[in-house]
């Protein structure tokens, strides 16, 4: 029996904690097979981005026919896209595609390093966000997409209307950036589902927001539904952050092996 396949499109982490590094990662812990499209190669490490590229659009669309024609996919997660012409070739590849879309619409790097051109933006808004099943974006991105900043948990619910008027299924509007508890929000404008968790006294959190978006599509090609499959990302990533280990000299990464090593199971 075939394991359900995810694939990831995203950009390359030289130092192993995000991008597509923590996508595969992930697939592999709850039991999926993971395959990849690279979008870029960055120089990263602990302390920061030092250095990217991005792929061009043909050899992106590429790896994506090559592994979709042939394989087959039941969910696509995306991640670093650059630029305005990435954002438009994977948008219409996964518009495409009969299986469940994941979008991380990543703007910055956890060191605050730049990771989409600002020119992308519209493209983002008008072009993936239309084609994703769950949108994952954080308060920075919210911010960046649709101009609505949240200070607290109260402003979650108008940060999630601002980003389902682009047109996703649904939004996870993900709080890690306020105080106290872990609280997301994930709603497709009815249905309202708020996912707490603690919040644990850990700095090594890198990767937290691709290992998250991976994490619900690996759940998603598993046949779960959206509320289940984030349910059970959302508690797969709070054990990730609660194992982050120092890596470096900087912000280490979060733990995707943490069950392996607990037999808790995917």
């Amino acid at each position: 029996m075939s394991l359900p396949r995810v694939l990831t499109v995203a950009g390359s982490d030289s130092g192993g904690g995000a991008g597509i590094q923590a996508d595969l990662k992930t697939m592999l812990a709850l039991g999926v097979h993971g395959m990849s499209v690279v979008t870029a190669v960055t120089a990263q490490n602990s302390l920061g981005v030092q250095g990217a590229w991005e792929l061009p659009v043909e050899a992106v669309r590429a790896q994506y026919r090559s592994v979709v024609d042939d394989i087959g996919v039941q969910a696509v997660k995306t991640g670093m896209l650059a630029s305005a012409g990435l954002v438009e070739a994977v948008a219409e590849l996964i518009g495409g595609t009969d299986a469940p879309a994941v979008v991380d619409p990543v703007g910055v790097s956890k060191h605050g390093d730049p990771l989409l051109a600002a020119s992308a933006l519209d493209s983002v808004r008008s072009k993936l966000l239309p084609v994703a099943t769950v949108a994952t974006p954080n308060l920075d991105e919210v911010a960046q997409l649709t101009g609505v900043r949240v200070e607290s948990e109260s402003g979650m619910r108008e940060a999630a209307a601002a980003v389902l008027a682009y047109g996703p299924r649904w939004v996870l509007i993900k709080g890690g950036h306020l105080s106290g508890e872990a609280v997301d929000l994930l709603t497709d404008g009815s249905e309202e589902h708020w996912l707490r968790a603690p919040r644990y006294d850990n700095r090594h959190t890198h990767g937290t927001g691709c290992t998250l978006a991976s994490a619900i599509a690996s759940q998603l090609a598993k046949g779960r539904s959206v509320p289940e499959a984030v349910a059970a990302a959302k508690e797969y990533v709070t054990g990730a952050i609660a194992a982050g280990f120092a890596l470096g000299g900087g912000i280490g990464p979060v733990d995707h092996g943490w069950r392996l090593r607990t037999g808790s199971g995917a």
